[in-house]
């Protein structure tokens, strides 16, 4: 199973899932949010270490990726033209985490927070873990 785990009050990380319902055509990935109870304990299956609240997570197939890797897999995964993107794969993590790090820093500041999680509408609901 493939599960994207996000910050569920970052409008940016809303708006990221938002657009993955419309371009994932295959219905490959699952989502949840990282305050979720599914999105905590998956964290603590993966024993990820840090501020794991600044990151997207994602699990496919019991392996975990964050950051930037996990964005590039994923994009990867949905296939066609932003499976091109995983090129970027072969940039070292540190580098790509620089620019990674300084959105998620600063996403609050430039996108806003919700007061609570999201909640899927009916016709998505099969497609969160909650």
């Amino acid at each position: 199973m493939r599960v994207i785990l996000f910050d569920g009050v970052c409008n940016l990380c809303n708006g990221y899932v938002n657009w993955m319902i419309d371009h994932d055509k295959k219905e490959q990935f699952k989502f949840a949010s990282l305050q979720s109870e599914y999105g905590r304990q998956k964290v603590a299956e993966l024993e990820l270490q840090g501020d794991y609240m600044n990151t997207i997570v994602y699990y496919d197939n019991g392996k975990g990726y964050t950051h930037s890797s996990a964005v590039l897999r994923i994009l990867k995964q949905l296939g066609g033209l932003y499976s091109l993107m995983s090129i970027f794969l072969l940039v070292p993590p540190f580098m790509r985490n620089f620019f990674y790090n300084l959105v998620a820093r600063n996403r609050y500041k430039w996108f806003g927070k919700r007061e609570t999680c999201r909640i899927p509408t009916p016709a998505l609901k099969a497609r969160f873990l909650e």
